[in-house]
């Protein structure tokens, strides 16, 4: 069984910075790609930034310049590093961590970050 299990969380103003992690514990097999997704109140879950074991990233076009996604594979960790911050980034922010060809897909259950003033 694979656990995610996301940090970093809170309450920031706008502006500011946050890092999320998200730590993967369990029977881990290959994984391929890692990602960051978020969940605003009353809309859908969308993709923030995924990166596969490549390294080739990839963003959401509202946080292009602001996120970074890294990932440290002998941890089997990602890493998030958000920057100017704004009250629209507000949202519960899953991890995924994907193995080849999406044959397995695990989730976590979500850290919530609130950016007001």
């Amino acid at each position: 069984q694979v656990q995610l299990v996301e940090s970093g969380g809170g309450l920031v103003q706008p502006g500011g910075s946050l890092r999320l992690s998200c730590a993967a514990s369990g029977r881990i097999f290959s994984i391929d790609v890692m990602g960051w997704y978020r969940q605003a109140p009353g809309k859908e879950r969308e993709l923030v930034a995924t990166i596969p074991r490549s390294g080739s990233t990839n963003y959401a076009d509202s946080v292009k310049g602001r996120f970074t996604i890294s990932r440290d594979n002998a941890k089997n960790t990602v890493y998030l590093q958000m920057n100017n911050l704004k009250p629209e980034d507000t949202a519960v922010y899953y991890c995924n961590f994907r193995t080849p060809y999406s044959v397995m897909s695990y989730w976590g259950k979500g850290t919530l970050v609130t950016v007001s003033s």
